[in-house]
């Protein structure tokens, strides 16, 4: 698992953005902290919960120059309907093949809900160089980070 001063792995993959278009964090770099939210699936409760507060919060992220990110498991055509159905405006990051998954060390099962190999929730905070200055991993995929020191953290930086 990536932590606190280590550089965050690249990720490339497929983003939801009201289109399906590539997506590679590299381009997201430089201009800005990088908020990267890993959740386990959408239209789950606690996702749902996490992404809206999110998105409830995009104004005091973008007023620190910061770009928002969810990414998770799930297809690019699934992401794009979550995000109509919960009003979510920030790009959601399509990780079918659980490369950016592997990559942070967050690959779980929540077997209850017959959920296998997604991502645990877990937000990263990336200054412009790519390291990670802030990270939250949850202990259970249904607890949600603490939104206020996550924007304090990006408001850090």
């Amino acid at each position: 698992m990536v932590t606190t001063g280590e550089t965050a792995p690249s990720i490339a993959a497929t983003v939801a953005n009201g289109e399906e278009e590539s997506f590679e964090l590299d381009d997201h770099l430089g201009d800005g902290p990088v908020v990267l939210a890993f959740f386990p699936g959408a239209f789950t409760p606690p996702c749902s919960n996490e992404m809206v507060a999110l998105q409830d919060d995009l104004d005091g992220f973008e007023e620190h120059g910061a770009t928002l990110l969810g990414a998770s498991a799930d297809s690019a055509f699934s992401l794009n309907a979550f995000r109509e159905e919960y009003g979510i405006e920030f790009d959601l990051v399509s990780d079918m093949s659980r490369e950016a998954i592997d990559a942070y060390g967050l690959k779980t099962d929540i077997e209850d809900l017959g959920l296998y190999g997604v991502a645990n929730r877990a937000v990263y905070v990336l200054d412009a160089a790519g390291e990670i200055v802030y990270e939250w991993v949850a202990d259970s995929p249904e607890n949600e980070p603490d939104y206020e020191e996550l924007l304090d953290a990006v408001g850090s930086i």
